[in-house]
């Protein structure tokens, strides 16, 4: 998977988007990018546009286990994730989705670029 990361400085979010196939070595790897970047720019919203991947692997476990993994690279829990996906993942994103909930992430999958800013912002 790659990545290419836009930091909206005056809306206070950074904007990643992604392409080719989304496994767990690639997402950690662009999760640590991510919080590197978030806590350079002081700034505590995502934005990851996921509908550039052909596809996502991974076993459930890597899912269950991905908030405490995130937890150490440094991304804490009063941030906020939105990520956009396309509608043949929607059965792993709103899995990842109730996961980081349950550990109290503010992360949701959306379909629409305008509602994910749109709850990014409020």
């Amino acid at each position: 998977m790659e990545w290419d990361i836009a930091v909206h400085r005056d809306e206070k979010y950074i904007e990643v988007v992604t392409r080719g196939t989304a496994n767990r070595e690639n997402s950690l790897k662009m999760a640590k990018v991510v919080a590197d970047s978030m806590k350079r720019n002081r700034i505590t919203k995502a934005l990851i546009d996921h509908r550039g991947i052909q596809s996502v692997s991974g076993e459930i476990v890597d899912i269950y286990e991905r908030p405490k993994i995130l937890k150490l690279i440094g991304l804490i829990l009063r941030i906020r994730i939105a990520e956009l996906i396309k509608h043949e993942h929607k059965e792993h994103f709103e899995f990842l989705e109730t996961v980081f909930v349950n550990r109290g992430y503010s992360f949701f999958v959306f379909y629409k670029k305008d509602k994910a800013i749109e709850w990014l912002l409020e």
